[in-house]
């Protein structure tokens, strides 16, 4: 029967080990590893076994320390608490009774009901003692030694009492007693005042151990050791009892008094706590829980590993799947400058393998060796810690095949887990595309804004045969007189002179005409833009000839106004004078009604308001016509919106935008009564032309 038990209880542990010990079996290889980890799990168990006994006798110690130390801190506030009862019965004792025959009585039985309580005072303001009372249930405690001769504690704490409008006690002091022995004392003193008049002191003498059995001994006294000590470890006074145990467990704490600060020490004997029977079987069995929560956590932390693994290498699967992907080009360099990465859209940009980049420092294979010098300073300034504009900024860099391209460089500070700086990464975009784009854009816009002139040139194709047929027909008809002259014999001799004023006159409109014509090829001509300084009134001149045309046309009077001492304007000398032209005729043909009798046209320029930094010119053009509608005000600067019938719609905008190109602004207000003024401003040709030029 025993054999068959026993081999019961074999199978059952055979069944209960065999799942443990194939997971053993898969986490540890054979041989000497799985017994050196199984020696160590024993010491570990061991280890824990012994620190948890330890503990458990720590624990409590220190439960019976942390007892002791409440009981300490309870006393102190008891104890205060007495104290502080005690000024109470002094204070009622002075309210009622200022003769000795009657303050007599009560201080009797202020000492009958307080053991600790030596000798009671009454002293007047000059510290003349008016009265005095002795306890009466122990022998006088000044029968030894004259009061007179420890009378300085009490004064001194008397003088902390008066500044302190308050109680205050005295340092503690050895008094004998007439028995050969003595006691240690401290005086308590009290101002006695009368309707906010000080009128003397009330003086109490203490039994420091009287006041320990009074105050704490049947609180404390029972199970613990109370004494006064001194810092230096002195017992001044002692109470209560010692049990003979094998452990005194001690503590202290401060009893904090007006001008006297006493130190309270209460030691306690406790028995140490019997260990062994009672946490032998819980160790046991918290070492097994323990065990087999470890195999448990260690399994869990396995399977999180595991796991932790293949999300990093996912994680850095996908990165880098999304930093090949990237058409933006990435470089990481170190606080020394050497490259510590690139990605593959850098390296197809500048056309040099991984390999090759990595590690290299300045000069960079990818830059222009004419630009080297200038590269190192830039980056220089860079590792320096001058973090670059958020923007980014230009550069140009240079292929294997040595061709070079433009790029955009938007580089910042890369940051450890640790806060700390380790380099700059730099985000590099290649701008070709986007310069060769910008360039078609800048050719479209001059050829549109060549072709708004040619529209406007052909509206005014009229205009100029109109006023090139008066100086044609003036130099026809002086040549014709001219030639009558020369061909009569009988001529008198001022007839050369006669001669002479018609050849002056066929000059003169010769001039005029080719002033007309060469004013409109001026203007019509296509040419690279260039700002230079130019004077107000010579734009106003430039464009004096064409505006003239139209104004005799439409019967408009045209009036040109210069401030005085004008600055140059920093501009496109041929697209302003466009600016200009187009709004004129546009005031003049608003102008174009039967019921705008009197037509007026003002050319204004003046002073902008300006700054230290940047000075403005203003261009103002004034027209008295019906004004713009409200309904089209908001569409007058969109492209080719026009209300004429053979307008464009490109004017107005196209005069915008090269206003807004030289930094200024175009707008326009109606005109009281009637009429509209466009105006626009123009930098000034001082300091800030190098910006316009960039």
């Amino acid at each position: 029967m025993k054999r068959t038990g026993t081999s019961r209880i074999a199978l059952a542990w055979q069944k209960i080990w065999s799942p443990w010990r194939s997971k053993l079996d898969e986490m540890l290889p054979w041989g000497s590893g799985r017994r050196s980890l199984w020696a160590a799990l024993i010491a570990l168990v061991l280890a824990v076994l012994v620190t948890l006994v330890w503990l458990a006798g720590r624990y409590e110690a220190s439960q019976v320390q942390a007892e002791l130390e409440r009981d300490t801190a309870d006393a102190v506030s008891d104890l205060r608490n007495s104290l502080s009862r005690h000024v109470q019965a002094l204070q009622a004792l002075q309210s009622g009774h200022y003769m000795p025959a009657t303050w007599q009585p009560e201080a009797q039985t202020l000492l009958r009901d307080n053991r600790d309580w030596l000798r009671l005072e009454w002293r007047d303001k000059n510290w003349q003692l008016l009265s005095f009372s002795d306890s009466p249930l122990r022998a006088p405690a000044f029968e030894r030694i004259a009061r007179a001769e420890v009378l300085n504690e009490a004064a001194q704490a008397c003088q902390r009492a008066k500044r302190l409008n308050g109680p205050a006690y005295s340092s503690t002091y050895f008094l004998p007693q007439a028995d050969g022995l003595g006691m240690e004392v401290m005086e308590l003193c009290l101002p006695v005042t009368q309707a906010g008049e000080f009128m003397g002191y009330t003086v109490v003498t203490y039994s420091l151990q009287e006041l320990l059995t009074e105050r704490l001994g049947p609180t404390f006294g029972r199970r613990n050791e109370l004494s006064f000590v001194e810092p230096d470890g002195t017992r001044l006074a002692i109470a209560g009892t010692q049990r003979r145990e094998r452990r005194i467990f001690t503590t202290q704490q401060l009893v904090d008094l007006p001008g006297n600060t006493l130190l309270l020490r209460m030691d306690g004997r406790r028995g140490e706590p019997d260990l062994f029977p009672n946490v032998l079987t819980a160790l046991v069995t918290g070492m097994s829980i323990a065990l087999i929560t470890v195999m448990v956590l260690l399994a869990k932390d396995a399977r999180r590993r595991l796991k932790a693994e293949r999300d990093l290498a996912d994680a850095l699967a996908f990165r880098k799947a999304m930093e090949d992907s990237l058409v933006t080009g990435l470089r990481a360099r170190d606080l020394q400058g050497h490259i510590t990465y690139v990605n593959p859209a850098f390296c197809q940009m500048v056309g040099w393998e991984a390999e090759a980049l990595i590690g290299q420092n300045a000069p960079m294979p990818y830059w222009p060796p004419e630009m080297v010098d200038e590269y190192q300073q830039r980056q220089a300034i860079r590792l320096a810690g001058n973090a670059p504009p958020r923007e980014g900024f230009e550069s140009v860099f240079m292929r294997q095949d040595g061709t070079r391209f433009p790029v955009l460089i938007i580089e910042a500070p890369l940051i450890s887990v640790r806060g700390e700086q380790t380099g700059w990464m730099g985000a590099v975009i290649d701008i070709s595309e986007q310069r060769r784009i910008e360039e078609l854009s800048r050719a479209s816009q001059e050829r549109l804004q060549a072709t708004a002139r040619l529209a406007t040139v052909g509206e005014m194709a009229s205009l100029l045969s109109h006023e090139l047929n008066q100086p044609l027909a003036a130099i026809s008809s002086y040549a014709n007189g001219s030639l009558n002259l020369l061909k009569d014999p009988q001529a008198e001799p001022q007839t050369l002179d006669d001669v002479h004023m018609a050849l002056r006159r066929i000059a003169e409109q010769a001039e005029r005409a080719g002033r007309v014509i060469n004013s409109v090829h001026d203007f019509v001509r296509r040419r690279d833009q260039a700002r230079e300084a130019v004077a107000p009134q010579a734009l106003l001149d430039a464009i004096s000839p064409l505006v003239s045309l139209q104004a005799r046309k439409l019967h408009v009077r045209v009036h040109i106004r210069v401030e005085g001492r004008l600055p140059l304007v920093w501009c496109d000398r041929t697209m302003v004078e466009q600016v200009l032209l187009n709004l004129a005729r546009n005031g003049m043909q608003a102008m174009d009604l039967p019921e705008c009798r009197d037509r007026v046209l003002v050319l204004h320029v003046k002073r902008a308001a300006s700054n230290p930094e940047n000075a403005w010119v203003e261009f103002a053009v004034t027209d008295v016509g019906a004004g713009i509608a409200p309904e089209i005000e908001t569409q007058l600067f969109n492209p080719f919106f026009t209300t004429k019938v053979e307008g464009m719609g490109l004017g107005l905008s196209l005069c915008r935008t090269v206003v807004e190109q030289h930094g200024g602004h175009l707008a326009f207000e109606p005109l009281a009564p009637k009429g509209t003024v466009f105006r626009f401003t123009l930098p000034a040709a001082d300091g800030n032309a190098a910006t316009g030029t960039a």
